[in-house]
């Protein structure tokens, strides 16, 4: 990957405040860049503001000071729906929990958000989503109920969701954080190929180390700052 690329996702001087009671500055004047292609983690400790950033650059939360670009567009003071359209069409989400609907077949949960986007038939999205089940080894499963899975394949479930939309970025909140040690493995795993072999872009928040020192980059914050910005050394 080449740095003098544009980036994909620009944060230029965030900075957020809470106001419970009295007001209190959670993120101060965070900037950094992320390109195409790169694994990028944000670590730190619970309460340094990751997953605030986190939700302020998937345009979740719209409250803040600074400038947000994606594919450098500017969206902050973006109206709601354009910032809906632009969640949906350029980010794919991972959180911690996998959120998916249990009345609903593996198949359907994953079609949800090309549904909601609208630009395929029923019948291209049906088809797209088994490929990409397939990719993570899930299609065998695609016509059981979310309940039926373990833990593990739900998450998978959960990744091939996200990418449904062949998202510009995938961002993961803790996505390993609800995962014993071989399901966070398989996890990363699937994280790392991404990456790798389809040159998807992610963006993960994790306070895991191990998940973090195996990204291309990390991005440490304390007390709402970037004190550090580390490319690490064991890629392949």
């Amino acid at each position: 990957m080449t740095m003098e690329q544009p980036p994909v996702l620009e944060a230029q001087g965030i900075t957020k405040y809470f106001y419970s009671p009295e007001k209190t500055k959670v993120l101060k004047g965070v900037s950094f860049r992320v390109h195409r292609g790169e694994f990028v983690s944000v670590a730190g400790k619970s309460g340094c503001g990751k997953s605030t950033l986190l939700y302020i650059l998937s345009t979740m939360d719209t409250d803040y000071e600074g400038k947000l670009l994606i594919e450098q567009q500017l969206v902050t003071g973006r109206r709601p729906d354009d910032l809906a359209r632009i969640r949906n069409e350029k980010i794919g989400f991972v959180f911690q929990f996998h959120y998916l609907l249990n009345e609903f077949s593996v198949l359907e949960n994953v079609m949800i958000p090309a549904l909601k986007l609208g630009k395929l038939s029923r019948e291209e999205i049906e088809h797209r989503a088994m490929e990409k089940l397939r990719i993570f080894d899930m299609h065998q499963h695609a016509l059981k109920k979310a309940n039926q899975l373990s833990g593990g394949q739900k998450q998978r479930v959960a990744i091939t969701r996200a990418l449904i939309n062949d998202p510009l970025i995938i961002m993961g909140d803790e996505p390993t954080g609800n995962l014993d040690k071989k399901n966070s493995e398989t996890v990363f795993n699937i994280f790392k190929e991404l990456a790798g072999t389809f040159h998807q872009t992610m963006l993960v928040v994790t306070h895991d180390p191990e998940f973090a020192a195996g990204t291309d980059r990390t991005i440490v914050m304390e007390d709402g700052n970037i004190i550090d910005d580390l490319t690490n050394s064991n890629l392949p």
